[in-house]
């Protein structure tokens, strides 16, 4: 059984931050709403891990200094080239690529939102 079953990254700016993922990541989160709510759904198969999403809600508000979500950034282009994007799509790289024997590598960044998130991706990229 996993640990945790979903998040949610907090926005201020819901476009802005959807239009973040966006870029970062090279994928188009998928748009609905909860509640009246705004969510950009991050691509995943439902019963085959986790799955999450960017929200606005006036109650959540970003942050630097909390947990850290890790988004898996395995991907074509690699994770040098997702964190090329970063300062781009308004964000910053806190933590450059790092090896992690097990986990392959992971780097940190700041989100456009001011979220402190997590990037993993495996040995082979």
């Amino acid at each position: 059984m996993n640990a945790l079953t979903w998040f949610e990254i907090p926005s201020t700016d819901f476009d802005r931050a959807l239009n973040f993922y966006n870029t970062v990541l090279g994928q188009s989160l998928e748009l609905t709403e909860n509640n009246g709510k705004p969510y950009g759904i991050f691509p995943y198969e439902q019963g085959k891990g986790v799955g999450g999403a960017v929200v606005f809600d006036d109650q959540y508000k970003p942050s630097a200094d909390s947990f850290i979500i890790y988004l898996n950034a395995h991907s074509e282009s690699g994770l040098d080239a997702i964190l090329e994007r970063v300062p781009k799509a308004g964000g910053k790289v806190l933590m450059p690529k790092m090896h992690i024997e097990a986990a392959g590598f992971v780097a940190l960044i700041l989100d456009s939102e001011g979220n402190r998130v997590g990037l993993n991706a495996p040995n082979s990229n």
